[in-house]
């Protein structure tokens, strides 16, 4: 089982930000706490975490005011 984070754009489009392969949720997770921001600034909107081909959750990277 792995873990990874799809990302979207504006208007939930695909974004081409790579991602890595995670053997857990928590280090999915983890990781993605230390580089939101640089993913904001890229253009990521929404993070989307998978465990192999399955949605576990969405979770916007816009501040909360937006």
């Amino acid at each position: 089982m792995a873990w990874t984070w799809r990302y979207e754009g504006a208007a939930g489009s695909a974004h081409e930000s790579a991602s890595e392969t995670f053997p857990s949720q928590s280090d999915a997770e983890s990781w993605l706490g230390q580089t939101w921001r640089e993913l904001a600034a890229k253009g990521v909107v929404t993070a989307v975490l998978c465990e192999d081909d399955r949605v576990e959750y969405k979770m916007s990277l816009l501040p909360a005011s937006e």
